[in-house]
C-alpha cells in the first residue's frame, strides 16, 4: 500500500480512554463491577455530546465535553467521586502498550505521523508528553482549528491543508468505525481498528480496512497497491 502519511485518531486509537477510571478505581472492591460501566457511559455520552453540539451549532471544546459526559455519567449511576481528579486522569492517558512500536515501525519506513483529534491542542500535548511521544507527530491536529467535531467533512478538510498530502495517499487510522467511514467519505485510506468486534456502522461510506488490533497496521503498508 503506497501512503505517504498515517494520521490517527488520538482518544481510543492510541490513548485508552478506559485508563483514568481504572487507574482511580484499582483496589476498590466496592467499584469493581461498577467502574467499567462508568467508562462506558462516560465515553458514549463524550461522543453524543460531540455530534448533538454540531446539530445544534452550540460548540464547546472536548475538555467541557468530557467534562459534562463524566458529570452525567456520575449522575447516572450516583457514584460520588473526586471529578477533577478523574479529569486529571483522563488529561493523562496512558498510550495502548502496542504505539510506540507502530509508530516506529511506520517512521522507519519514511511515512509522515500526525494526529487528528477531537481533543484540544492543551489535551493533546498533556497525554503526547505523558505517554512519552513527543516529538514523534509531524502534525497534532485538533478540530479546534475548524470549530467543529467529527465527522464534518472540515475536519477532514484540515489533514491535506496541513500535510500538504492528497487523501489518497494518507492513511487515516480510528477506533471509531464512524470515524474511519467519515474519514473514507472524504477519500482517505482509512483503517478501522476493531478491538471489541464490533458490527460496522450503517454509513454512507465505510473503512477501506478493518483490524483486530493496531500492531497489525505495519503489515498492512507492506502490501502492494
Amino acid at each position: 500500500m503506497h501512503v505517504r502519511a498515517a494520521v490517527f485518531d488520538a482518544y481510543g486509537t492510541l490513548f485508552d480512554v478506559t485508563a483514568a477510571l481504572r487507574a482511580a478505581f484499582a483496589g476498590d472492591p466496592a467499584m469493581a463491577d461498577r467502574w467499567p460501566r462508568l467508562a462506558e457511559d462516560w465515553r458514549r455520552k463524550q461522543l453524543e455530546y460531540t455530534w448533538l453540539r454540531a446539530v445544534m451549532d452550540r460548540h464547546a471544546d472536548f475538555r467541557r465535553v468530557t467534562a459534562d459526559a463524566l458529570d452525567w455519567a456520575l449522575a447516572a449511576q450516583g457514584i460520588a467521586a473526586d471529578r477533577e481528579g478523574l479529569m486529571a486522569l483522563y488529561d493523562r492517558a496512558a498510550a495502548f502498550p502496542e504505539v510506540p512500536a507502530v509508530l516506529a515501525a511506520l517512521a522507519a519506513r519514511g511515512i509522515r505521523l500526525a494526529i487528528l483529534s477531537n481533543g484540544t491542542p492543551a489535551m493533546l500535548d498533556t497525554a503526547i508528553t505523558a505517554a512519552g511521544l513527543r516529538g514523534v507527530f509531524e502534525a497534532v491536529i485538533s478540530v479546534e482549528a475548524a470549530g467543529v467535531f467529527k465527522p464534518d467533512a472540515r475536519v477532514y478538510a484540515l489533514v491535506p491543508a496541513r500535510l500538504g498530502v492528497p487523501p489518497d495517499e494518507t492513511l487515516f487510522v480510528s477506533s471509531n468505525g464512524w470515524d474511519a467511514a467519515g474519514a473514507a467519505l472524504h477519500g482517505f485510506r482509512s483503517v478501522w481498528v476493531n478491538r471489541t468486534g464490533a458490527p460496522p456502522d450503517r454509513l454512507p461510506a465505510a473503512p477501506g480496512r478493518i483490524l483486530d488490533r493496531l500492531s497489525d497496521l505495519p503489515a498492512i503498508l507492506a502490501e502492494a497497491p
